[in-house]
């Protein structure tokens, strides 16, 4: 007799199908659906094959902040009242600030060094502070992100000064304040309104999120990752370890399966996004630019006197946690 220890879960339903009991899931994320958005594909690819299993098991997509709102998912996913969610971590540093270290200037790079990075000490560590809060990662997705300005392309640390940007966490914020931006912090999804309204001259997130909100329309220049690029966030699949645990074996094997191919799938076509978010801007008119080595390494020595500095000072073991990370070479 199949158990299903979670039933009492408000997320989660349980739906008579003949002899049978099938398993409802609720997945939510922050991001558009059937746009293209690589997150989005990701949760829906893991639901259609989850679905396909036969496992008496389904999991219904939630995108678009249509169940909940970008920074309430974290307290409800560890909390057991979402199933899954495509999370930006550092959203949720302000509760576990060693999260943080995700989205920290300069520290990834590039595509390559961020899968290296997932098998690492140091996110062994991180994903530590996942399931001790009540969650688990059962997909990794690292996304690339650019800078676009409605008044001068960000390129050098001085093209910042006087512009009101939004940056992804607070890494980027100090750092950019550090070169003399100001602040407006809000969620990838209100960019757009942001620069619609002139709360923001200037927004700083992925490169997914730059097409998918289609910050083209408001604009002016693009600062495209290229081969210097500054922000890598780190953005997974997470469960509800609750959840994820009453789930008999058949169930769990089915979504850690579907996981691991979306997590493939994901790998392969991220690369791609950087210059789809280029062709995109260019059609629209858009000025495209990209970082010299010399803007790059101007910008991580300022970083270092600030993020980086910052963090080792106020996260317990914050200093270790940086240090592994720049041992993956």
């Amino acid at each position: 007799m199949r158990r299903f220890a979670h039933m009492l879960c408000l997320s989660t339903a349980m739906i008579a199908t003949g002899a049978s009991a099938q398993t409802v899931l609720k997945a939510s994320h922050q991001f558009p659906g059937g746009k293209g958005d690589i997150r989005d594909e990701m949760v829906q690819m893991i639901a259609r094959d989850v679905a396909a299993a036969n496992v008496d098991l389904e999991i219904q997509v939630f995108p678009g902040s249509s169940l909940y709102k970008p920074n309430d998912q974290w307290n409800a996913i560890t909390r057991g009242l979402l199933d899954m969610t495509s999370f930006p971590l550092d959203y949720a540093s302000g509760r576990h600030p060693e999260f943080s270290a995700t989205l920290m200037p300069g520290l990834v790079g590039n595509f390559d060094r961020a899968t290296r990075l997932n098998d690492s000490d140091f996110m062994k560590d991180i994903k530590k502070v996942i399931e001790d809060a009540g969650a688990i990662v059962i997909a990794d997705a690292w996304l690339s992100g650019a800078f676009a300005s409605k008044k001068t392309c960000i390129t050098a640390p001085d093209t910042i000064k006087g512009q009101v940007i939004r940056a992804a966490g607070p890494a980027f914020e100090e750092m950019l304040v550090g070169a003399g931006a100001s602040i407006s912090s809000m969620p990838s999804s209100e960019i757009y309104t942001g620069m619609q309204t002139g709360v923001l001259d200037a927004a700083n997130t992925s490169s997914a999120s730059f097409v998918s909100y289609r910050l083209f329309e408001q604009a002016k220049c693009l600062t495209a990752p290229g081969k210097n690029a500054l922000w890598f966030m780190y953005e997974p699949v997470l469960m509800s370890k609750k959840i994820f645990d009453g789930l008999n074996e058949e169930q769990q094997k089915a979504i850690l399966a579907a996981a691991d191919k979306a997590e493939v799938f994901f790998n392969k076509e991220v690369r791609k996004g950087d210059q789809l978010m280029i062709d995109a801007y260019e059609k629209a008119g858009v000025e495209v630019v990209e970082m010299s080595k010399a803007d790059y390494d101007a910008w991580l020595e300022i970083a270092k006197e600030t993020s980086y500095k910052n963090f080792a000072a106020n996260v317990s073991g914050g200093d270790k946690l940086i240090e592994k990370a720049l041992a993956v070479k």
